[in-house]
């Protein structure tokens, strides 16, 4: 008897990918570049990814469970989506299991045409909207929140796509970026708050719209600006038409884009993504001062804070520990030895940067705790003198509700011991978090305001900024598996 380890197993303590969205418009090799794109989108979502183009007459689609470059990058695969407008999606579930019917984007005939749509992000409001929609007579194919999104533009009783889009989108609540094509129309949309991103690029005379600016990159398109929060943009042959349909609002992006989910090259809401999370470890090295010899990452995503904290503290920064990016699934035996053993398959110790030396672990944030247990070991068992586990981010003490895929507040480390109880936990010999007002301060603000707050950081604060109909209802605040609708990502 075999079993596998999964992300679950090796990953511990670290935040599930949301999703990531592509669209391209006008170009003789739409799904090729869509797949490029989902290439450097796939860091949002490594479960699946799919694909649908048209090719003026007929919709094209094709899913797949797995990498993107384990199906997409078979040039049989790509003539089979033939057209000059594509779109495509790589996915995380951020509720309910993994299944090829809720790998996106997803696809329906309207009386108006065919209609497809992909979503980052994760609708607060969905079970309510499905329960009201199965009432009506509505037949889902899915467990996906996104389904709703069609549902809900097919029953409307406007006249116009775009009226039948915008009449869907007053309806939902949460977070969004979608991308979505008709036979005439490529539509981009952001919630009204634009907590998750959305950039629109240009590619000679093509149009783009991607999830992050490293998807523009690796096609060699321009960036044109972001989406704007509350913004629907239309692209068809007429052009680009930009749509406002929302009270204006206060942009309140994700604060986690910056600490954790966008690529370090991506620049976010006009931030580089590398430069800010340099200054969150150098305003961490301002709020924890600590005697080391040596500053190291825990890869990948600790690393741009490490060399920040390494800079101003002037302590040597060093890859004490080496990743193993090849790690899949891994069938072995079912043993508790091997299963405790299954952290060095992803991470392995540098001995010659370790033995004998105070260590400053720098890692982007901690969730359940678990890997963060066996990385502090790690280091003692290499002949680590010290170990000080530091993180680039507040107590995760809240869980997410729009698309992050965080545990039930049980399980969340820091909503349920204090800083000396969680050293002891984790066997570090100091641990330390960065500020609330230490993220704002590398985010370029001089502060948190409390008034009126400039992201998204309810996972620090508590403070969700939209209604989340589906826990209230249920009337349990603190329980993260709110239906069995699995989220967009």
């Amino acid at each position: 008897m075999t079993f596998w380890i999964d992300d679950e197993d090796l990953d511990g303590d670290t935040l599930r990918e949301e999703c990531g969205v592509f669209g391209v418009y006008d170009c003789a090799d739409s799904a090729a570049l869509a797949t490029l794109g989902l290439h450097a989108l796939q860091h949002r979502g490594q479960e699946a990814a799919g694909i649908v183009s048209f090719d003026g007459e007929r919709f094209h689609a094709d899913r797949h469970l797995g990498l993107v470059g384990d199906h997409f990058s078979k040039p049989s695969v790509i003539a089979g989506l033939p057209g000059r407008r594509a779109i495509g999606h790589v996915r995380y579930s951020t509720a309910g299991g993994m299944a090829l019917r809720n790998v996106q984007p997803l696809f329906a005939e309207l009386s108006s045409g065919g209609f497809s749509v992909c979503h980052n992000g994760n609708l607060t409001n969905a079970r309510t909207l499905r329960r009201d929609l199965v009432e009506q007579g509505a037949i889902f194919q899915s467990t996906s929140d996104t389904e709703v999104i069609l549902h809900l533009v097919a029953k409307s009783g406007r006249v116009q796509f775009i009226e039948k889009f915008i009449d869907a989108l007053r309806q939902i609540e949460g977070a969004y970026s979608l991308v979505a094509m008709t036979n005439k129309k490529l539509v981009g949309a952001r919630d009204p708050l634009g907590i998750r991103p959305l950039v629109l690029g240009q590619l000679e005379d093509s149009w783009i719209l991607a999830s992050e600016t490293c998807a523009l990159d690796i096609i060699g398109a321009t960036y044109v600006r972001d989406v704007e929060n509350g913004e629907v943009v239309v692209i068809d042959e007429a052009g680009l038409h930009s749509h406002r349909p929302f009270p204006p609002q206060r942009s309140r992006p994700c604060i986690f884009e910056y600490i954790y989910f966008a690529r370090p090259d991506s620049v976010v809401g006009g931030h580089s993504v590398y430069d800010v999370r340099k200054k969150m470890g150098a305003e961490l090295a301002r709020e924890h001062a600590i005697e080391a010899d040596v500053v190291i990452p825990v890869p990948d995503s600790g690393v741009p804070a490490a060399v920040g904290y390494a800079q101003a503290s002037d302590i040597p920064f060093e890859l004490g520990i080496i990743r193993n990016h090849y790690v899949g699934r891994t069938f072995i035996e079912p043993t508790q030895q091997i299963r405790q053993l299954g952290v060095r398959l992803k991470h392995s110790a540098n001995r010659s940067q370790v033995a004998g030396k105070r260590v400053v672990l720098i890692d982007d944030s901690l969730v359940r705790g678990t890997t963060s247990v066996k990385i502090v070991q790690m280091m003692r068992d290499a002949g680590a003198s010290a170990v000080h586990l530091l993180l680039a981010s507040p107590p995760i003490t809240h869980p997410d509700f729009y698309g992050i895929d965080t545990p039930d507040r049980s399980k969340l480390m820091a909503a349920n011991h204090d800083i000396e109880g969680m050293r002891r936990l984790i066997g570090a010999d100091g641990l330390g978090f960065l500020s609330i007002d230490g993220i704002y301060r590398a985010m370029g603000h001089a502060g948190r305001d409390a008034a009126h707050p400039q992201y998204t950081d309810h996972c620090f604060t508590g403070e969700y900024p939209t209604p989340l109909t589906d826990r209230d209802g249920d009337g349990a605040p603190g329980n993260r598996q709110l239906s069995l609708l699995a989220g967009a990502g």
